[in-house]
């Protein structure tokens, strides 16, 4: 592990957070998506974490949507053993348009996490070994993903004979392999010359990350997969929240979760439930597979399956 030790304090880390989260409303009125609560803490915060596991102490995070708010909540990032820094996008044209807004901020390589994504990864540190072998410029986390549906929300990685991938592309339609990339790359800066030569789709409009890495491979650099992710848990849709909190939850070995300073009133009942700080449960209120976001109350009656958040229950039956 010291060599990893040794390859990580050479890294500097980076999320992407400055999506709008359109699809993920009333959440995201209130909250820039990778802020929204796991259990007792920011998405993002999990992110940091993980960053800090493998020894990266300098993150730059680029901000959007509501960035304010991630500024406010993780400041200088010394709360959390590490440095914070924020580049702002103005215009949100795509993950390579994010990653190009860097290049005078990043001389060095990085790795890069999509914030709206929980990460539950293997031996992550396997990719900065990976990255650290002679002629090998980039390492993309896949998984073999059985979902054919969650492949065509994603993109396809394609090997060659020597183990190298070949080809990326994006949400395919009709994928040809089982093998998906998950939104965590580690690339060399030089991927910034290819981020400068990446054109605009006709599909989304956008500057995608997966144009810009086989105009990498092209190029001649080496870039390999790195089987390392178990699960990446996409927050886009309402019952994402719920659904998310509920996995995490039972995976630390909850059978419901309340933080300290949430309050149960009596009368009140939770059932496999999450409710984070200062929460409040009216008496009468009788939550099962619910959430409940930090400062919301509950009034009285049956839930079930709901979220509460901005003063609304919304349903994610």
């Amino acid at each position: 592990m010291s060599a990893t030790n040794d390859q990580s304090a050479d890294l500097q880390g980076v999320i992407l957070a400055a999506g709008q989260g359109s699809r993920i409303r009333p959440f995201s009125d209130s909250y820039p998506k990778p802020l929204l609560p796991i259990l007792d803490r920011p998405l993002l915060v999990w992110q940091i974490e993980a960053m800090r596991e493998l020894g990266i102490r300098d993150i730059l995070i680029v901000i959007g949507h509501l960035g304010h708010r991630i500024v406010q909540t993780l400041g200088t990032g010394e709360a959390f053993g590490v440095k914070l820094s924020y580049v702002e996008q103005e215009k949100r044209l795509g993950i390579a348009h994010a990653v190009g807004q860097l290049e005078k901020h990043v001389q060095r390589p990085f790795l890069l996490f999509l914030g709206d994504i929980f990460f539950e990864t293997e031996d992550l540190s396997g990719m900065l070994d990976l990255f650290a072998k002679d002629g090998i410029d980039a390492v993309l986390a896949t998984k073999i993903e059985p979902d054919l549906e969650a492949i065509k929300r994603n993109f396809t990685v394609a090997l060659d004979e020597r183990g190298f991938v070949r080809r990326v592309i994006e949400k395919p339609r009709h994928p040809r392999t089982n093998l998906k990339g998950c939104g965590l790359y580690l690339f060399d800066a030089t991927i910034f010359d290819a981020i400068r030569r990446t054109p605009r789709t006709a599909l989304r409009d956008e500057y995608e990350i997966t144009d810009a890495i086989q105009i990498f491979i092209e190029d001649g650099y080496g870039v390999v997969a790195a089987p390392v992710v178990q699960r990446d848990l996409n927050l886009s849709h309402p019952a994402d929240l719920l659904e998310l909190n509920l996995h995490v939850m039972a995976r630390e070995g909850h059978t419901r979760f309340a933080a300290a300073s949430a309050v149960v009133e009596p009368g009140a009942r939770y059932a496999s439930s999450v409710l984070m700080q200062d929460a409040r449960l009216r008496a009468g209120a009788d939550l099962e597979h619910c959430v409940v976001l930090p400062g919301e109350v509950v009034p009285p009656g049956q839930w079930r399956r709901v979220v509460f958040a901005s003063g609304e229950a919304v349903d994610c039956s």
